[in-house]
């Protein structure tokens, strides 16, 4: 992912030194046509990808396996994102995951790539793989392994021992790669090398060595197909590679000021930038903005859609198409979930992004605005060969009005099709601007509308005019609606053109100079007291029209105009029966297209062996949706079903069929989990003065790899003895000095932004740092209760919150090294009791195992170091009847940390999707009543899996999504939460609740329930 919002202001500077940097690129740099003759089946040149030589406009959205652990629930997220008329993903693959003790490597369950991959063959998706080994990506350590940080040398460098510490890893996951490529009949088109490799903390610079060897280590794993990078900004860094590309965030991360642009938020640059270092091959962004990540303490995730939604949309991805822009890849189109210890400290569980898919895989309306826009690319081959003509000399051109920009973008190569993009000069202003426009076309030059009135544009909107588009065998000369696709079925072209509600648009159409010009007649709709006609030179004739509902208009029987507005245009769905002569990529062909309005969502269209037309899709409302179906008349001679059942037809005046089905939304009753029977624990024996830590591991390292300086007479980095997620405990036995002088203890800890610790000495409670959303490092002075008495033995015992690794960014920092756990410490009133003579001991505990974790079906960042954890008790099989009875919303009545259990059955379904989510209670009302909420943390694990970190006090997420598969849908779950009360007072859970998020009568395919293991006595439990 994009660089921190840091990293993003630095960026800005570092922009002024690219082109020093890019001048230091390997001599002789070459911009091959094909990759180094290794495959032919993926290709390039200047203006796009080409894919068994037919161009492709590569249309693409970021999805991370890891982020989504079942497994099977990947194919409704690429039906989804095939729906919306996608044909690419993006995918980084998580080192961390796959190695997370050095030399052993797992692709094992959730981390096998291969149903990944399989479920984007399924869904039709080209897939654009992303290993690493660094990623960024809002992962912890940005991807790398937590063995890293004790790693000797540079990281993201040639320095050898980085060098041989990724190769393990790289190999054996390109190797994985290579079996999924489209030359071994698999989706895998292109592959990235590294991540925004742009950044260099001086003195280092940009390492030749590192890229060569990393495209070395991905050509000798078996990878073919054309290797790419991501500039962090098109700064020319790592070109040599097969195409280059960059990313762009022009909207920035304050999703607590969604409607706050700025007036030059839409990039102008890249254009000339990629003239400048890539011109022989296309202009790709393989992160383009689709949302923002939130941190701890955020304004949520509901902001940060609001900011990058529709409008959004309309104004940044349109000047995108401005820049001929034919790869483009969203970052993310569903952002998934950080469960366990996934996430970096800047963001929290959820990884929504206000991504148009949201996490619960619901699709927000900006899925729809997504759609009018890549069925507009899909179905305008002319833009693969376009070239903006203005881009510096936009404002007032074409319009003669200097609030608009309107950028030229030609057909260099059919030398026919125009695109004119107009945009609002000042990017942040919400007032409409009318205007006309003059533009050449084929008829001679015209201004628009050549009917009379004003063509509108709103604030933070954008249209795409085009002029002399060819649509089947139909020249459209001009058109101010915009093109939402169009189809050539049974000899007629269909097409749908759009606009906001009441807006005033014109569409022109050329015809043959020996051919009579045919009527307009309104054969359906509102259009037919404002429909206007005009006749133009070159046999053309003019349409004016107002944006409102579904008007249909007939020219001749060789046309079928559809004019929409924005509403209407989001019901359309076009959808390509798989082609069985493409064997394997059936599901990628392009022919035959079915046009379909109605349904949330539309999945797939089949023609059967009867002659009938099989449509599966998702209904979400209560009201009948009205269906229409446009397609082929050999697909629809057996008639229709939907989700298998025959839909009861009829048939426009015009030839299209028409139907109505009501979604099954069958109820479904969730448990109250206020009711259940809960059992409690403690889950902080550590305290108490019978525990023995004596299988603890000890921490006795003098020296450590980590850079950080030590700054205590032993290493007390959580990291070094291998413990790299989650609650970390600290124990240190000392006696007292001979006049007993310590009065209380003074510490720092690190956990990354958000963390928190608590502190007791013996059984006695000191305190704790509560945290919040930006702090990762805090000291505290935490007095003890009473004089100690001279020469007494006493355990010191400290539980801190590790929110994972920071990313690394910047090449040659080693950021992601910076440590988790104690960085000082002394004794308040003695100077001497933390030396190495009257120390005896520090113990560390994390999670079983540390490296060589416990859980190997759940993988090694899902549980931390919680005694509870430890022993397995937030796992199903846990034989918790021994256990008092107890509920989080009791609490705890002191600092400590509680385990809770309780278990509920669901009965849901098959048919449906019904996303689910923990929800917490968000009060600010105390265990004792009002006033201030008490600090607490609590984490959520569903039969086993951790799935929720709720931090009270930091927030802001509340609400939990948990997908089915990790939930059981159909049977017996398992429902624990670990409660940290980090007050005296103790705390308590508010309220918790399960429930649902959306009701959607679906195609999906069948959900399996994640394999993972139930509970076993531990050995070692300590």
């Amino acid at each position: 992912m994009r660089l921190s919002v840091v990293s993003a202001l630095l960026s800005c500077a570092l922009a002024t030194s690219a082109s020093a940097r890019a001048s230091r690129s390997p001599a002789g740099l070459k911009f091959p046509r094909e990759t180094d003759g290794l495959q032919d089946m993926v290709t390039w040149d200047e203006y796009s990808l080409m894919i068994n030589g037919s161009r492709v406009d590569i249309f693409s959205g970021e999805v991370h396996p890891y982020r989504m652990p079942v497994q099977s629930l990947h194919l409704d997220v690429f039906q989804k994102i095939k729906a919306l008329g996608f044909n690419a993903i993006s995918a980084y693959f998580f080192w961390g995951i796959h190695e997370p003790k050095r030399g052993e490597l797992s692709f094992d369950g959730f981390r096998d790539p291969q149903p990944f991959f399989d479920a984007a063959m399924k869904a039709g998706l080209y897939v654009i793989a992303r290993p690493g080994p660094y990623i960024n990506a809002e992962t912890t350590g940005g991807g790398f392994p937590g063995w890293g940080t004790y790693t000797p040398g540079l990281w993201r460098t040639s320095n050898a021992s980085y060098v041989e510490a990724y190769q393990g890893y790289m190999k054996a996951i390109g190797a994985k790669i290579a079996a999924n490529q489209i030359t071994n009949g698999g989706p895998v088109i292109l592959v990235q090398v590294e991540n925004e490799y742009t950044g260099y903390q001086a003195p280092y610079t940009e390492d030749f060595a590192y890229e060569s060897d990393l495209k070395a280590v991905m050509r000798s794993s078996g990878v073919t197909v054309p290797l790419i990078v991501n500039d962090a900004y098109p700064g020319g860094h790592f070109l040599d590679v097969d195409i280059y590309g960059y990313d762009s965030y022009p909207n920035g991360f304050d999703c607590a000021h969604p409607d706050v642009w700025l007036p030059d938020a839409v990039p102008e640059s890249s254009w000339a930038a990629h003239e400048k270092y890539s011109p022989q091959s296309p202009n790709a962004i393989f992160e383009f903005q689709g949302g923002a990540f939130d941190p701890w303490g955020g304004a949520g995730y509901e902001g940060c859609a609001r900011r990058l939604g529709p409008e959004f949309e309309r104004v940044f991805y349109k000047n995108q198409f401005a820049m001929s822009t034919t790869m483009i890849n969203f970052y993310m189109i569903f952002g998934g979930t950080n469960w366990g210890g996934i996430a970096h400290p800047g963001v929290y569980t959820s990884y929504d992004y206000g991504a148009a898919i949201a996490e619960d895989r619901t699709l927000r309306e900006k899925a729809y605005e997504l759609k009018l826009q890549a069925l507009f690319r899909a179905a305008s081959p002319a833009f693969l060969t376009s070239r903006p003509t203005n881009v510096r000399a936009a404002q007032g051109a074409f319009t003669g009005n200097p609030a608009l920009k309107t950028t030229q973008v030609l057909d260099v190569v059919g030398g026919k099709t125009g695109f004119y993009v107009v945009r609002q000069t000042d990017a942040s202003t919400t007032a409409l601007q009318a205007y006309t426009l003059t533009l050449p076309t084929s008829v001679g030059n015209l201004t628009i509308p050549t009917l009379g009135g004003t063509l509108a544009l709103d604030g933070r909107d954008s249209k795409i005019h085009v002029v002399d588009y060819a649509a089947g065998s139909t020249n459209i000369l001009y058109s101010t609606g915009e093109i939402l696709t169009w189809a050539t079925i049974d000899e007629r072209d269909v097409i749908l053109v759009y606009g906001n509600t009441g807006e005033l648009h014109e569409t022109a159409f050329t015809f043959a100079s020996a051919s009579p010009i045919p009527r307009a007649t309104v054969v359906s709709g509102p259009g037919s007291s404002t429909l206007k006609t005009k006749p133009l030179p070159g046999n053309a004739l003019a349409l004016q029209y107002t944006t409102s509902g579904q008007t249909v208009v007939q020219l001749g029987p060789r046309i079928l105009l559809y004019i929409l507005d924005r509403a209407t245009a989001y019901q359309f769905w076009v959808l390509h029966p798989p082609a069985a002569a493409a064997g394997p990529f059936a599901q990628f062909s392009t022919q035959s297209p079915v046009l379909v309005k109605g349904a949330y969502l539309l999945r797939a269209a089949a023609a059967t062996a009867h002659g009938a037309l099989a449509l599966r899709g998702d209904l979400n409302g209560t009201a009948p949706t009205q269906i229409e179906i446009i397609a082929p008349a050999a697909f629809t001679r057996g008639g229709a079903t939907f989700n298998g059942a025959p839909l009861a037809l009829g048939r426009t005046r015009y030839g299209t069929l028409t139907a109505q089905r009501r979604a099954v939304l069958p109820a479904v009753a969730l448990p109250d989990l206020a009711a259940l029977p809960w059992k409690t624990a403690d889950s902080l024996p550590e305290v108490l003065p019978s525990f023995s830590d004596a299988r603890w591991t000890r921490a006795n390292l003098t020296a450590s790899a980590n850079p950080a300086a030590l700054r205590t007479p032993v290493v007390l980095f959580a990291g070094d003895y291998g413990f790299h997620t989650g609650a970390v405990l600290w124990r240190a036995h000392f006696a007292a000095s001979a006049k007993g002088e310590e009065e209380g203890f003074r510490v720092e800890v690190q956990g990354g932004s958000g963390f928190g610790f608590s502190v007791w000495l013996d059984a006695a409670f000191l305190g704790s740092y509560a945290g919040d959303g930006a702090t990762p490092a805090a000291n505290g002075t935490f007095a003890f209760p009473a004089r100690l008495r001279p020469g007494s033995a006493h355990v010191l015992t400290i539980l801190q919150d590790h929110m994972g690794y920071e990313e690394n960014w910047w090449a040659g920092a080693d950021f992601f090294k910076l440590p988790r756990g104690i960085l000082s410490y002394s004794f308040v009133g003695s100077a001497a009791t933390d030396t190495d003579t009257v120390m005896r001991a520090w113990k560390v505990a994390g999670n079983l195992g540390g490296e060589s974790y416990a859980d190997p079906s759940r993988g090694p960042l899902n549980e931390g170091g919680f005694f509870g954890e430890r022993q397995g008790w937030h796992l199903p099989g846990f034989d918790d009847r021994a256990w008092a009875a107890g509920a989080p919303t009791a609490g705890l009545a002191r600092a400590g940390v509680g385990f809770f259990r309780t278990a509920f059955a669901l009965r849901v379904p098959g048919g449906v999707d019904y996303p689910l989510s923990l929800v917490f209670a968000n009060t600010t009302t105390t265990t004792a009543g009002a006033g201030r909420a008490r600090a607490f943390r609590a984490q959520v694990y569903v039969n086993g899996w951790q799935f929720g970190k709720y931090v009270n006090h930091v927030g802001p997420q509340t609400a939990f999504p948990v997908p089915q598969g990790i939930l059981n849908y159909g049977g017996e779950n398992t429902l624990a939460v670990a409660l940290w009360a980090m007050e005296a007072g103790g705390a308590r859970v508010e309220g918790l609740a399960l429930r649902l998020t959306a009701r959607v009568e679906s195609a999906m395919g069948p959900v399996a329930n994640v394999p993972a293991a139930r509970w076993a006595a531990r050995e070692g439990a300590c």
